[in-house]
């Protein structure tokens, strides 16, 4: 069984923006979402993978029996776009998407090409919502005791 590349790494989270990250606009941008993501989730930033910044964690296990662990919350800021991991798939998220702004879904993300693109309150309740999700269906550690 193929063994899962997003795992928590431990590089420093500015150091990998400031090396990584070209224009800034797109650095301004990612330490917006740091704050943001930062405060809906109540994790830390941490790197997950090469370039995925992620918040807190939940362990998956899929029937095919491969299992791993992913960030509740996160994203990528990719040369072409911000790949943004925050979507459940629930009714509600998709009702969520119609009123986010410009962006490109992909199976399980959510691509922006800027902050200002999309409407920031309804991205927290996309997040809000996807914390609500992975508490309900998977070990997270959202878990409200």
């Amino acid at each position: 069984m193929a063994k899962t590349k997003t795992n928590y790494t431990g590089v420093d989270v500015v150091d990998f923006i400031n090396s990584y990250v070209d224009s800034e606009q797109k650095k301004n941008d990612s330490f917006r979402l740091i704050e943001l993501m930062q405060e809906w989730s109540g994790f830390e930033p941490k790197m997950w993978g090469p370039t995925i910044i992620g918040f807190g964690n939940y362990h998956y296990k899929y029937a095919s029996g491969h299992e791993g662990d992913a960030p509740i919350l996160g994203f990528s800021p990719r040369k072409a776009a911000f790949s943004l991991y925050v979507y459940s798939g629930t009714e509600k998220s998709e009702k969520l998407l119609a009123n986010l702004g410009k962006f490109k879904m992909g199976k399980a993300c959510i691509y922006i090409k800027k902050l200002s693109d999309i409407d920031i309150s309804v991205l927290q309740e996309l997040c809000l919502e996807s914390i609500v999700y992975l508490n309900e269906h998977y070990e997270c550690a959202c878990r409200k005791n």
